[in-house]
């Protein structure tokens, strides 16, 4: 199963969501997001946030549509994303795809790439990704994984979210690496691209945030 939640972000950074409308699929709203899959004719399962940031017609039109419709206070300790994504998690899906949640305000930008990494913290199967019509964010923990090229989004950049990535290896890759180490901050794996159509990424220690990017 693939749970697809959107967002309020900016609606010129969306992809054609129609083409992520997949047979076992859900889709989820979070707040203007709700209105956002209204208006492309997909009828969200569930509605959540506080709604603070839609017109009183949208909202109308909301409880005309949605059957599932859970409404937060303003006054919160979480965002309307980590609200719906604790809610995708528990369904225990393969996937959770994120849309809406770029452009716009930097604060909710970063919020919601710092939730990539709750299903790794969590021990938990589920991969979860950002999704806009540029870039495709997803974290991963150490390990081995296979990547495979995509003419949509050739450049490939691995950005550590811990304070060390450890013994880094990149194999199939233009800029192959050995069991290097990539401390935060670190610029060295920005724009990287599959010189194979496989290849494979690995580390022993941290957490990596990958990006799949085109101009």
């Amino acid at each position: 199963m693939v749970i697809n939640i959107v967002g309020g972000g900016p609606t010129q950074f969306l992809p054609d969501l129609h083409l992520y409308d997949q047979d076992d699929c859900q889709w989820i709203g979070v707040d203007r997001g709700v209105s956002i899959l209204i208006d492309r004719g997909i009828i969200p399962t569930i509605g959540f946030g506080d709604f603070d940031s839609v017109t009183d017609e949208e909202w109308h039109k909301i409880e005309q549509s949605v059957e599932g419709i859970k409404k937060f206070k303003p006054e919160k300790d979480e965002t309307d994303m980590e609200l719906a994504l604790n809610w995708a998690l528990e369904q225990k899906p393969e996937t959770v795809r994120i849309f809406g949640g770029t452009g716009g305000r930097l604060d909710h930008f970063f919020a919601n790439v710092q939730l990539l990494i709750k299903p790794i913290l969590h021990e938990s199967t589920t991969e979860v990704m950002v999704i806009d019509q540029q870039n495709t964010l997803f974290a991963k923990a150490a390990g081995t994984h296979t990547i495979t090229r995509s003419k949509e989004r050739k450049y490939i950049s691995f950005i550590p979210i811990t304070p060390e990535v450890k013994n880094l290896s990149l194999i199939g890759f233009k800029y192959p690496l050995t069991n290097c180490h990539i401390p935060l901050g670190s610029t060295l794996c920005i724009s990287n691209e599959l010189h194979l159509d496989c290849g494979t990424f690995s580390f022993s220690e941290g957490i990596l945030m990958v990006i799949r990017s085109c101009d």
